[in-house]
C-alpha cells in the first residue's frame, strides 16, 4: 500500500545542508550569478525541507556572504542551517563555523 504524503507538517525541524552553487557559475550571465545562486538556495530548500517558495526566509547574512565578492564571483558551495517552524515558515541562515 502506498503511503500518502503528509501535507500538514506541524513539527519543528532543524537541519544543516551543503548547498552546491557550482552550476550557478556556468548557467546565467556573468552579472547575474549571485542572484541565480540565491534562487538556487531557495529551490534547494523547497526540495529538501518540503516547503513553499514564498514561505522561505533567507537571512541577510547569507545574502551578504554570497554577494561578498560581487555578482560575478560566488562561492562554489555553502553550508547553511535551515529551520522549518510549525506554521510552515523556513528560515535559512549560514551555519556556524566551529
Amino acid at each position: 500500500m502506498a503511503r500518502t504524503p503528509d501535507k500538514t507538517r506541524t513539527e519543528e525541524l532543524e537541519r544543516e545542508f551543503v548547498v552546491p552553487l557550482r552550476a550557478s557559475k556556468h548557467q546565467p550571465a556573468r552579472h547575474r550569478r549571485a542572484g541565480h545562486a540565491l534562487q538556487t538556495v531557495r529551490r534547494f530548500m523547497v526540495r529538501h525541507m518540503h516547503g513553499a517558495p514564498e514561505k522561505i526566509w533567507i537571512d541577510p547574512r547569507l545574502n551578504t556572504y554570497i554577494w561578498q565578492w560581487g555578482a560575478q564571483h560566488i562561492p562554489s558551495k555553502i553550508r547553511v542551517k535551515a529551520i522549518r517552524f510549525e506554521d510552515g515558515l523556513i528560515e535559512v541562515d549560514l551555519a556556524e563555523e566551529s
